[in-house]
């Protein structure tokens, strides 16, 4: 038996304790994770910035480097966020529906936790305490497997929640780690089938498809985001400079940062070249098709395709025609992630909402506010671009499956 096969059996029965905690109970071990975290600073610091300085003499780009370096400001953000998801409501137990039969049974659909959880990411080690946090909530321990750029990191936090859970009396499994950062553990982990109970992968859309290609478990992938703005002919013009810059700009390295500005043919020489200068000002290299270069009035090179992710200042530009040719470029080049209309014609805004096959639309707001805390479910473990059980930012309801509780008086079917 491998390793990682043996650390996601101990940790898979580490879930069925998990699963019989009380809420009270859970809240304690994640106060303790936190604490356990706040007396680990210093080594969990010095461990993330090894990776850090590993990483700049590896030649890791900026968007890698920013995910990976855990600050002092991101450092006590995920501590706080532990605390508030020990702060937030329980889904599990909660009833769901609950009916009687004409022959007195009485039924209940009731929340219960999934079980075991795989998570595969890459770059960012606070995902290694977000993920753990979330589920072990829901009563769902995690096997964790991490990006080799992050390993020290990923390790000194793993460590400090699983010396948490054994101060609750639990074993260190219920957040386990799979030390073997090689690209032989991804597929190891996706043909647990009985082991695993559902498998998150987080990354780039190799690590998608390579999990997808692999998988014998059920997957709910959070996927890469080519999220798009479009500057319909009624837009406020001030709007959507600011709503286009934030949504390029205010964190380029994230999923939920504008890749493509669609604009409309009409009025596109008016309003481009304002936003244009505006991404310039603050430093976005840009493409764009021939009639955005026309209506921009300066060169723009043509990309490469509409599919990138750039995870950077870098943004490509598109004229198209009106909310229609909008639609038609998401569907065509879009992920289906996060995707928003700045205008101030309401019937205009309804057709984009209504036909706009995404996660999350948006009307006169930026797709950053795609994201668990922001839409208020507190932390999140990712953002699906699936359509079945979770979609969107997962929070703690899409970490529950449901069960079926059938009470009766010694009913027999006839």
């Amino acid at each position: 038996m491998s390793a990682v096969v043996e650390l996601a059996r101990r940790a898979k029965a580490a879930a069925r304790q998990l699963a019989r905690l009380s809420t009270e109970e859970k809240n304690i071990l994640l106060l303790t994770m936190a604490d356990q975290l706040e007396s680990r600073r210093k080594e969990i610091t010095e461990a993330n910035q090894e990776d850090v300085k590993s990483a700049k003499a590896a030649g890791i780009s900026g968007a890698l480097l920013d995910r990976l370096e855990l600050n002092a400001k991101r450092f006590a953000e995920m501590v706080a966020g532990v605390r508030q998801v020990a702060a937030l409501p329980d889904p599990v137990g909660e009833v769901l529906k609950k009916w009687s039969r004409p022959n007195g049974l009485e039924i209940s659909k009731i929340r219960v936790p999934i079980g075991l959880i795989g998570i595969i990411y890459e770059s960012r080690p606070n995902v290694t305490v977000d993920s753990a946090v979330l589920c072990l909530k829901t009563g769902n321990a995690t096997l964790l497997r991490g990006g080799r750029e992050a390993n020290k990191s990923n390790r000194a936090l793993a460590n400090a929640l699983g010396e948490a859970a054994v101060k609750r009396g639990l074993p260190t499994e219920v957040v386990a780690l799979v030390e073997n950062e090689g690209r032989d553990s991804i597929p190891e982990m996706c043909r647990l089938e009985g082991v695993i109970d559902l498998l998150i992968p987080r990354g780039g859309q190799g690590l998608i498809e390579m999990v997808l290609e692999h998988a014998r478990v059920p997957v709910i992938k959070h996927s890469h985001g080519v999220c798009h703005i479009f500057v319909h002919r009624a837009a406020d013009p001030a709007i959507a400079e600011a709503i286009t810059v934030n949504a390029k700009c205010q964190r380029p390295a994230t999923c939920n940062a504008a890749e493509t500005l669609l604009v409309d043919r009409v009025g596109a020489e008016k309003i481009l070249p304002r936003l244009v200068k505006a991404l310039r000002l603050q430093g976005v290299k840009l493409f764009g098709d021939e009639a955005a270069a026309k209506a921009a009035g300066e060169k723009l090179a043509a990309p490469k395709n509409w599919e990138t992710e750039y995870l950077d200042l870098t943004m490509a530009i598109r004229v198209v025609d009106g909310v229609e040719g909008a639609l038609e470029h998401l569907e065509k080049h879009g992920s289906h992630h996060s995707d928003a209309i700045i205008t101030e014609d309401r019937a205009a805004a309804e057709q984009f909402l209504r036909g706009a096959d995404s996660a999350a639309v948006y009307w006169n707001a930026s797709t950053r506010f795609t994201d668990g805390a922001e839409f208020g479910f507190g932390a999140e473990i990712g953002i699906s671009t699936d359509k079945i059980h979770a979609r969107g930012p997962m929070g703690l309801e899409e970490l529950t499956s449901y069960k079926y509780v059938v009470a009766g008086r010694g009913q027999i079917r006839e």
